[in-house]
């Protein structure tokens, strides 16, 4: 399932580098943190991959 927001996308992003090891896990914050916990590269990968065309910046 594909992010509803740009906001939802970058954290997944973030996420998934941190997950990959191209960033330190320290560096996350907030929901982007939980993301890389809870979540499988997989599902970070789906979560992130798509355009941020048409999205809104955040969702309430």
């Amino acid at each position: 399932m594909p992010a509803k927001s740009k906001a939802q996308q970058k954290a997944a992003g973030a996420a998934l580098s941190a997950k990959r090891g191209d960033t330190p896990k320290s560096k996350l914050k907030g929901a982007s943190k939980q993301m890389a916990e809870n979540m499988s590269e997989a599902e970070l990968e789906d979560f992130a991959s798509g355009s941020a065309k048409g999205k809104p910046d955040h969702i309430d």
